[in-house]
């Protein structure tokens, strides 16, 4: 190794967040620029050995965790608040020309940047590190075109010549596949596509001027795919060589339209649709980029596909302008829309490859989520099924078995909390115990539950054992009942819930085969399970292991760091629960009605219903746009567990979303 090389090797590549700066920097110079990055590199090594710039230690583009914003002033779809469709068509039609750029404003991509359109097809081509190198063919043949004519306006035909020539990719095979990638995920902006239907409507004149490689025919054809009719006349800076960069493009049109008309444009670039459409002669409307708008509040700690697609459908949704959506369904919408179709996804994927015979959603979580399945994967509708069962159920139902569980979650967990006796034992079921319970304690009904004498009250219930169990019975029953029509013909089954500790699918499991005898193995499958921050981190680890349960998000085994961040001691638990709430009360347990066949019951409602309906409403409009844009494109849709979690760290970060959204009744079970 030479000195030079050793010399490259101490200031560059000991640290990674310099090195990627440094690069990054290195890319963007020529010529004697060379120079002043040797002087920036000088620099990040004096801010971090000398000044101790600890940040350098990490890479700007792959931060640890990223810090992003929560918009929480109100909705967030209310930074892009304008005027109505109408009311701009009103304004606009006073003008014999109106003018409008194509990209961002009439038609939006389901991404975040349109370069993410080249990984898909790098896929399709079979061509590794594909996106980096369509961009560089790009600019390369910008550059050749300048050197011929002066002039940086280049068509696709010119840029695939460059392309084939130094990747060996047939020009006509990969133009044609990224044209059928742009006539398959373009889409009308719903905002701009009623502005512009109320102009038509009124007899004005439409013309489409754009800076873009794609001619006017592909153009064309990309807005009548994307819904709209045809527009007058189509002015194409690769077709005319002139653009609205250079602003000779404004000039071009106004020569070819008549010098004595009035113009107006819009478009969403600030420079060539605003400032240099206004130096000659026209009027211009600035319509806000969706993904300049949406940036600051859009994770980019996620893989770079589903990152960019997930960035550029809430960017064009919610700020669009059309809507101004509620806080309740942005919620769902921005945090709860990924999660959801991944975990359905993921569920999809589980099922099919472990011969599962019906899936489960438990109440109230599955709510939502049976409701996602249907819309992602309708053929499968006798397949799964939206069932009654809670923690409440659960430990009266399994109380046999788990009687462990059974006085912590009746007891324990509501030590100190002013729980009276006779709240403690209606919570329980057992009513008609209370007066033999008190009276052998020496203390009132109102005596509320303490550290001090609740070893008491268990040792009581421990000496009437079989009593406590004859309670359930009919409940045990009447669960029976409910349960073998359910499970008939089934003989394994994916029981579905968002976690954590997943005690819910492994006493169903219990329950379903040990007390009723139905011959049915259960599998537990939750979103993700108790963290390192739990009192009880390894509680379901024997269950993981052993693949009687599954988790989608993390786990001790998958995704650590995330199993690391999750904290319900925060709130985060919440903020998921969230997510899946559902407008019912919380399911009481089964009981016998006068007739001996099952009766289900519930609590009442106690959150808001119509919240939790447009926090539902939001996650499945996301949904239902992935399933729409994406179903077709396989394992390049699919959605991973680290990815679905990224968008709820901005909320997790935060410190006011609490106070915006109570939607979730989180009192301790019977309580």
């Amino acid at each position: 190794m030479s000195n030079k090389d050793r010399l490259y090797h101490l200031l560059v590549n000991q640290v990674p967040g310099i090195r990627e700066r440094y690069e990054s920097k290195r890319r963007q110079v020529t010529g004697i620029g060379k120079i002043g990055v040797w002087f920036y590199l000088i620099w990040l090594n004096f801010s971090y050995y000398i000044l101790r710039r600890k940040s350098l230690e990490t890479t700007e583009k792959y931060p640890y965790y990223e810090k992003k914003e929560l918009y929480v002033k109100g909705s967030e779809s209310s930074i892009s608040g304008r005027e109505s469709p109408k009311e701009l068509a009103e304004e606009l039609a006073r003008y014999d020309v109106i003018s409008f750029d194509v990209f961002d404003t009439l038609i939006f991509r389901p991404f975040s940047s349109p370069t993410d359109l080249f990984y898909l097809l790098g896929n399709k081509l079979n061509y590794m590190d594909f996106q980096r190198i369509r961009m560089e063919m790009e600019w390369k043949a910008r550059q050749k075109k300048y050197k011929a004519e002066k002039s940086y306006e280049v068509n696709l035909d010119e840029i695939y010549m460059v392309l084939s020539e130094e990747t060996g990719i047939p020009k006509e095979e990969a133009m044609q596949k990224e044209l059928e990638l742009e006539y398959t995920f373009c889409f009308a902006n719903p905002y701009m596509k009623k502005v512009v239907e109320l102009l038509q409507k009124a007899g004005k004149r439409m013309i489409i001027t754009s800076d873009m490689y794609l001619n006017t025919k592909q153009i064309q054809r990309l807005l009548q795919r994307s819904g709209y009719d045809e527009f007058s006349s189509y002015y194409v800076s690769s077709d005319l060589q002139k653009s609205k960069h250079e602003g000779n493009l404004y000039d071009y049109v106004k020569e070819q339209e008549g010098k004595e008309k009035s113009y107006v444009h819009i478009g969403d670039n600030y420079i060539a649709d605003i400032e240099n459409a206004g130096k000659h002669g026209f009027t211009s409307f600035h319509y806000k980029n969706v993904n300049a708008v949406g940036e600051p509040y859009r994770p980019y700690d996620m893989s770079v596909i589903t990152g960019g697609i997930y960035r550029g459908l809430v960017n064009a949704h919610i700020h669009n302008g059309l809507h101004n959506y509620s806080r309740e369904y942005e919620y769902g919408y921005i945090y709860g829309g990924l999660f959801v179709t991944g975990y359905c996804q993921f569920i999809h994927q589980y099922v099919k490859e472990h011969s599962i015979d019906k899936i489960l959603f438990l109440a109230r979580d599955g709510d939502v989520l049976s409701k996602a399945y249907h819309i992602l994967y309708p053929e499968e509708d006798k397949k799964w099924e939206y069932v009654y069962w809670s923690r409440l159920a659960a430990v009266k139902l399994s109380a046999k078995h788990y009687k462990y569980d059974y006085f912590r979650r009746f007891l324990y967990h509501k030590v100190n909390q002013s729980y009276t006796m006779k709240q403690i034992l209606s919570s329980m079921e057992l009513e008609d115990m209370l007066d033999d319970l008190v009276k052998e304690l020496g203390c009132e009904q109102e005596t509320k539950l303490t550290d001090k004498n609740v070893e008491s009250v268990k040792k009581y219930l421990m000496k009437h054992w079989e009593a406590v169990l004859e309670h359930y019975l009919d409940q045990s029953e009447a669960g029976k009942q409910y349960y073998s029509k359910i499970l008939e013909g089934c003989r394994k089954v994916a029981a579905v819930d968002i976690g954590w500790a997943g005690s819910g699918a492994v006493a169903l499991d219990y329950v379903v085969n040990q007390e009723w005898n139905l011959s049915c193995e259960v599998i537990g499958v939750v979103a993700g399970t108790n963290s390192c921050h739990n009192a009880e981190p390894d509680a379901s680890e024997t269950f993981l292991q052993s693949g009687k349960m599954v988790s989608y998000m993390y786990s001790q085994r998958e995704n650590r760091d995330i199993w690391k961040l999750h904290d319900a001691g925060k709130g985060h638990n919440l903020y998921w629960e969230m997510l899946l709430d559902a407008p019912m009360g919380s399911f009481k347990g089964f009981y016998l009605d006068e007739n001996g066949k099952c009766r289900c019951e519930f609590k009442e409602a106690v959150t808001d219903v119509k919240k939790i309906e447009e926090v539902q409403e939001g996650v499945l409009d996301f949904v239902r746009q992935w399933e729409k844009m994406w179903k077709s494109h396989g394992e390049l849709a699919k959605i991973s567990g680290r990815d679905a979690y990224a968008p709820m760290v901005s909320v997790e970060n935060s410190k006011c979303l609490k106070e915006l959204l109570v939607l979730v009744d989180n009192v301790n079970i019977g309580g």
